[in-house]
């Protein structure tokens, strides 16, 4: 079947084509939808167009998380019918299938009273909420989230709910006051001059007890390290990209030097939890879907600040060249496919 997609056909080159989709017939667990809402996930989808990321191959659809509406399904699909509005992880394009027997994929219902346009965001929450799943946060502990982009963002709103008093980090005034928009009452932009008498005068001297890298950028940690308090843990968020050249030794001592803090690192992707429910494992990624559904719903956590660009997909050169270029200001672009 045809089908209109957005495609990466070779390192920094975008181009919206329509496409042949091998979807037809369908198999008796799948779901074809027709999307209505898009989101770009930035950080994975700028390294995928610049080349870096080795699994993806040009040319390819970016984009893994959407919500589309129902058109057709395979004969033994149970609890779903045509006009659901479906939240799953397809990419930018007009049509997308989901294998609900796979249990590597997801299909959850979007709540019916639930803006479409906010339910890919979902993605980039579970994604954060990985970071408070391997934690150790308890009420009244301090929190420090460094880059507070979409999921920094999110990671620091989430570690609220959990009860954390957390301070935002960011090079960025824009990203830090759009952080205090959404109920981060600490956000400050990092200067390395003030910074550790800023979060001693927050935590009373302690320090903080969990520290989110949510940058990704492998530079950020070192520098960060100081602000947190003995026997604390440092949650690696951010995917590393980029070569950084350090001392290690240096790293390591805060891990292993008991006059360093003897803190803990763990890693924080979001894989290492299954997707599909499972009777034997608490945490899920399905789960955890359904949570941020709720709590978004509730009005919990505070998507739509950071929803700045909603655009055609006629227009996905201006939108991934926003986000190369502009930063700042282009926080949470949403591809609107509704009148494709």
């Amino acid at each position: 079947m045809k089908n209109i997609s957005i495609l990466f056909t070779a390192a920094d080159r975008i181009e919206l084509d329509e496409v042949e989709s091998d979807f037809l017939p369908l198999g008796e667990h799948e779901v074809l939808t027709r999307t209505r809402y898009s989101l770009v996930s930035a950080g994975t989808e700028l390294a995928c167009l610049s080349g870096v990321e080795d699994w993806f191959n040009f040319p390819a659809t970016p984009g893994y998380t959407c919500v589309g509406e129902v058109v057709e399904l395979g004969a033994r699909v149970e609890g779903i019918v045509p006009g659901d509005m479906i939240y799953s992880w397809g990419g930018h394009r007009q049509y997308n299938v989901v294998d609900t027997a796979h249990t590597g994929r997801l299909c959850v219902k979007a709540p019916a009273d639930m803006p479409l346009h906010l339910v890919p965001f979902t993605r980039m929450i579970t994604v954060a909420m990985t970071a408070l799943r391997i934690s150790s946060i308890e009420l009244g502990d301090y929190v420090g989230v460094v880059g507070l982009g979409l999921v920094g963002n999110f990671a620091a709103q989430l570690a609220g709910l959990q009860g954390g008093e957390v301070i935002g980090l960011d090079l960025s005034e824009k990203r830090v006051a759009l952080a205090q928009d959404c109920g981060v009452h600490h956000a400050f932009a990092i200067d390395p001059a003030t910074i550790s008498e800023q979060v001693a005068e927050i935590t009373a001297g302690q320090g903080l007890t969990t520290l989110i890298e949510a940058t990704g950028n492998p530079r950020a940690l070192p520098a960060a390290l100081p602000l947190l308090g003995r026997y604390g843990e440092v949650i690696l968020l951010g995917t590393p990209r980029g070569e950084f050249t350090s001392n290690l030794t240096d790293a390591l001592s805060y891990v292993h030097l008991d006059g360093r803090g003897s803190q803990t690192f763990k890693g924080a992707h979001e894989w290492r939890y299954p997707v599909a429910r499972d009777a034997f494992v608490k945490h899920s990624i399905q789960r955890n879907s359904e949570i941020v559904l709720d709590l978004m719903r509730a009005g919990k956590l505070q998507v739509s600040p950071l929803h700045t660009h909603t655009l055609p997909p006629t227009e996905a050169e201006s939108a991934y060249r926003g986000l190369q270029q502009h930063k700042d200001d282009y926080i949470g672009v949403v591809f609107d496919w509704t009148a494709v």
